[in-house]
């Protein structure tokens, strides 16, 4: 049996509501959060060089602000990590301030150089000075000007987002492979929650580029939500599947629902941590 069907299953393996954007907007605009501690939760980005990290953060920014938005840099190469300081980004609530949650991106993980794994553990714990410069070659220490002695609530993370590439997870480097399991270890031993977005879900699977809505029918995006599991340990149901826009010069309802979607599970994981700080 061939053709698109040999690609798709019967039944969605995940369901979504593809005509729910206005209620999970409405949801992430009305969040309430849990501890009188913190002004807003803070979601920390990591993973490899070329994934999307930064393009996340915009396309989340775009889908609340119904056109593309591009305040976060994107690198138009693979090669080398975009991002070189350590950057928090707020989201306009339409004309009442700011959502309650801010995000912060990191500099890329790359085989040899790249972020230092022990600048991801100082963020975590807020120990990291806005606008931070990140050094592939050595890592923040105490007493040095940008290190954060004294990190309040707001400072520190709320929840870690791995990020990783549905068109390449299984090509990863183990020396990258290591240092993620690294990171999400350390995150683990503070209690800190973790979530998983694989990125390019339309490059990886030719049914998904055709039509969005089949992201939870697709065999292939099914499998590699398994193989990103295998590979960095996450569990299956915190791994979501996510298409950033890149080319696009319009939003749209079915790109912002799967964002919207991942960033409920986010923004929710992050909420009842901070109950606990």
């Amino acid at each position: 049996m061939g053709g698109s069907a040999s690609l798709e299953f019967k039944e969605p393996w995940r369901n979504v509501d593809w005509r729910g954007r206005g209620k999970l907007e409405g949801d992430l605009r009305n969040t309430k959060l849990t501890s009188p501690d913190v002004s807003h939760l803070r979601i920390l980005l990591h993973g490899p060089i070329g994934v999307g990290k930064s393009c996340f953060i915009n396309s989340v920014d775009s889908a609340f602000q119904n056109e593309i938005i591009n305040r976060a840099g994107e690198a138009s190469s693979t090669s080398k990590s975009y991002t070189k300081k350590y950057t928090t980004y707020n989201f306009k609530n339409g004309n009442c301030g700011f959502l309650p949650f801010v995000m912060n991106d990191v500099m890329g993980l790359e085989d040899k150089d790249g972020l230092q794994t022990e600048d991801v553990f100082s963020a975590l714990l807020g120990h990291v000075k806005e606008g931070y410069e990140f050094n592939p070659v050595a890592p923040l220490i105490e007493g040095d000007c940008n290190y954060v002695s004294n990190p309040s609530p707001d400072d520190k993370v709320h929840c870690l987002v791995t990020v990783v590439s549905a068109n390449n997870i299984s090509l990863l480097d183990q020396s990258i492979i290591d240092r993620m399991k690294t990171v999400r270890e350390r995150a683990n031993e503070i209690g800190i929650p973790q979530i998983v977005i694989l990125t390019k879900i339309d490059e990886a699977c030719p049914l998904v580029k055709e039509d969005l809505k089949k992201t939870y029918t697709s065999k292939k995006i099914h499998e590699k939500i398994y193989v990103c599991s295998n590979v960095i340990g996450a569990p299956v149901k915190f791994i979501f599947p996510v298409k950033n826009y890149c080319y696009e010069s319009d939003t749209n309802d079915t790109t912002d629902i799967l964002i919207m979607s991942a960033l409920r599970h986010i923004v929710g994981a992050a909420n009842d941590y901070v109950t606990s700080l």
